[in-house]
């Protein structure tokens, strides 16, 4: 069994200017507009992370999922985990287990080359966990929700490589920790005092919420080539925090140097 990160949403008022505070800071290109995600209220963009993505959502009508989660957390931050998993079988496994640990599905769309599982944010506390799979089997290649191939010339990597990791925040990390454990059916490591769920890419970091704003996504690990360049784009754009973190769209972007 293998689930990979594929794609990272944040959720934001305004999309536009989202959009040029992280092209601009990071230096990726947008590649995809998903006309589909009108069904939800929602206008979008996605951005290449290496062969992964960078999604932001912002609802375009009252009363939408989104819209609401922008005021439980007080304004844009993280939104979904989106990850791959390595097949139909893999799944419908983390789908039963969920069930099993009372998580409701929150939208499922199931075709015969490719599917959708969006477990609910409000049962998995800190946000929704989607686990798509498709036909292809290929965790750097085809993404339906890029549109399937075509992104790939979008893909800029001398500023920003990859994701190396997803911070998710609670009042109970502990217990954070534990739910996503038991419904993904991966065990917990402990990296540098942290709770850790190891993806195949990507570690899941749970962490203490000390910001007030409550459980949620809240930061973001990138490996990156260029760290100059993030952080004096980021000082124009308003959004330095320190020589190691930048914010962007109410999440940290924690930045390690790659090689």
């Amino acid at each position: 069994m293998a689930v990979q990160l594929r794609q990272i949403c944040l959720v934001a008022a305004d999309l536009r200017p989202v959009i040029d505070d992280l092209t601009w800071i990071l230096g990726i290109n947008t590649c995809y507009i998903d006309p589909d995600v009108a069904y939800f209220g929602l206008e979008n963009t996605l951005m290449p992370i290496g062969r992964n993505f960078l999604e932001v959502v912002a609802p375009v009508k009252e009363n939408t999922t989104a819209g609401r989660y922008l005021e439980r957390r007080s304004g844009n931050g993280g939104y979904m985990v989106i990850c791959q998993a390595d097949s139909r079988q893999t799944q419908g496994a983390v789908r039963q287990r969920a069930l099993e640990n009372g998580v409701r599905v929150a939208y499922e769309l199931d075709r015969d080359n490719w599917g959708i599982c969006q477990l609910h944010p409000a049962d998995m506390t800190a946000s929704f966990f989607e686990i798509d799979w498709d036909s292809t089997h290929d965790f750097d290649g085809n993404w339906h929700p890029a549109g399937g191939s075509g992104w790939e010339g979008e893909v800029k990597q001398d500023v920003t490589v990859d994701y190396a990791g997803v911070e998710l925040q609670s009042d109970d990390p502990g217990a954070l920790a534990q739910l996503w454990s038991r419904v993904s059916g991966i065990a917990l490591d402990n990296n540098g005092g942290d709770l850790c769920l190891p993806l195949n890419n990507v570690n899941l970091r749970f962490v203490e919420a000390v910001d007030g704003r409550g459980a949620g996504l809240s930061g973001i690990d990138l490996v990156v080539n260029n760290r100059q360049h993030i952080l004096a784009a980021a000082r124009e754009r308003g959004c330095y925090v320190s020589d190691h973190v930048v914010s962007i769209c109410g999440t940290f972007f924690y930045l390690q140097d790659a090689g």
